[in-house]
Parts: structure tokens; sequence; C-alpha cells
């Protein structure tokens, strides 16, 4: 009865979600950028570092769909290969950011008392500073580099998790099958990760999901001010920074990469609002 139960509800919820056609688009993009990271290698034309300096500067024609840059590389087969720099900088970043957010919040809301008081005034200052400009901080202090740029997002942006699973934790704590739990002199971990941690984790989706957008932005940024992906690695905003010095003559070199930027951010954002929505329990749609 109580399988029954769960998977009524998760139908329920997807049925919510699949009502939603922003949302419905948002999953079919991901999808899409998904296996174009996978099939980058067969579906680009030429090699991202492959350069022709007798092709330099090719507005898209038939050779070059979206034309060539300063050395002459192909556009398309560089954005193909950059649909893998960006979302393995977003998926990896928010991981780390939601591990160690969710593991700060988790020991603070379940033990309280000095334990929450200590770690919360610590994230105070942490917060204190822009996410931004920590990343970059921390960015220039590691080095240039994608996987520092990682490190650098995730920890930045971990206070979020943190807060968000501390107050779910503080709500379920005293609950029925929590104080079972106890009576049965289960572990504090084990009651931790099977029992509070799965029954606070749905706002969690939906942040994780929308901040996976907020991650590929963060890590563009970095890229553009070239603390990010190095050349001759391919990532759209390492794209943006390279095209900026030929945008008035070149205006493809940065919209196009731009509009990769946008249109990824926004479907993250667009699926994180749908399942915001179907796994709220005062929809009844």
């Amino acid at each position: 009865m109580k399988a029954r139960k769960k998977k009524s509800h998760t139908k329920e919820i997807l049925h919510r979600l699949f009502k939603n056609k922003l949302a419905v688009a948002g999953l079919v993009v991901i999808i899409l950028l998904v296996l174009v990271a996978i099939f980058a290698p067969f579906l680009a034309p030429y090699g991202y570092e492959v350069q022709d300096l007798t092709a330099t500067y090719q507005f898209p024609n038939g050779t070059h769909l979206l034309g060539t840059d300063n050395l002459g590389r192909d556009i398309l087969s560089r954005l193909l290969y950059g649909t893998r720099q960006s979302l393995r900088i977003g998926v990896l970043s928010v991981a780390i950011a939601s591990i160690c957010g969710i593991t700060l919040g988790s020991i603070a809301g379940f033990y309280g008392g000095k334990t929450d008081n200590i770690l919360m005034r610590i994230l105070d200052i942490y917060q204190s500073v822009p996410a931004m400009l920590l990343s970059i901080a921390l960015a220039a202090a590691l080095g240039p580099g994608i996987n520092n740029a990682i490190l650098a997002i995730g920890i930045s942006t971990m206070a979020e998790y943190a807060r968000m699973i501390r107050a779910q934790i503080l709500t379920i704590r005293e609950r029925e099958y929590v104080e079972a739990a106890r009576a049965i002199n289960a572990s504090d971990a084990r009651i931790v990760l099977k029992h509070i941690i799965p029954n606070a984790f749905a706002p969690l989706i939906v942040s994780i999901t929308m901040n996976i957008g907020n991650s590929i932005l963060a890590a563009a940024t970095l890229s553009f001010i070239g603390l990010g992906a190095q050349p001759p690695l391919p990532e759209w905003g390492a794209m943006l920074s390279a095209g900026r010095s030929y945008m008035r003559d070149y205006g493809y070199l940065v919209i196009i990469p731009g509009i990769c930027i946008m249109i990824s951010v926004l479907a993250f954002n667009l699926l994180g609002d749908g399942l915001r929505d179907a796994l709220d329990p005062k929809m009844k749609n």
C-alpha cells in the first residue's frame, strides 16, 4: 500500500510537471544539450583545435555553417565541444556546493544549540561576500583553469544549500518517524540519511536544477575574465572573451556563444520553475 502511494505521488508530480509547457520545453533543451555533449566528436565537422589560417574570419557559409574565428577554427565545432565544458562546470560545481552545504546544514539543523549557532554565524560571515566576487577571488588564488573554476564556484555557493537543508531539518527532526528511529537506537547518521534528508530534499531539487544554469553563467564570467577554461579548450565564456576584440566587425564571434549561454541558462531556470510548481503540495491542477 505504501509503495502504491509513493508511486501515485510520483506520477502526480510528473503529471503536473508535464502539464507545464515551459518546463517541458526546458527539459527538452537540456536533453538536447546532454546529447550534444556526449556525441560532440561525431557531430562536429572539424576538431575544436584545428586551425586554418587561410580561412580566418569567415562569416557563416556552406563550408563553415557558423563561420570561423581569428585562427580559422570552426565556430560550430567549438560550440559543440564547448557544450561539454559548460555542462561539466555546471553539474560538478553544483554537486560540490550541494554536498558541502547539505553536510553542514544537516549537522547544524540536527544537533542545534551551540553547534547550530557557530556554523550559522560562520555562514553569515561567508555570505557577507557576494558569491561572484568570492568565486573570482578563489579562482584567482587557485589559478586559472577549468577545475579550479569548478571548485571556486562550488565553494562560493554552498551556503545556500546549508541554510535550506537546515530550515527543512528544523521542521522535520521532531516528527514521529524521527522519534521512532531514535527509540530503536538508530545512529544519528542513519536518522539523517534515511529519514530526514529524503523528506527534506524536494526544495533542494528545485534549487539544484536552477543553480546549474547559474553556475554555467558564473563559469562563463570566469572564463571571460581569463580565470576559467584556458586556450585551446573550447568553452562558451572563453569564446566570448576571445571574440570581444573583434565584435564590431565580426559580431557572430560573440553573438553565437552568447545565445548558447542564454538558452542553456533559460532551460535550467524553466525546468526549475516547473519542478517547484510540481512539487508544491498546494498545487492541485
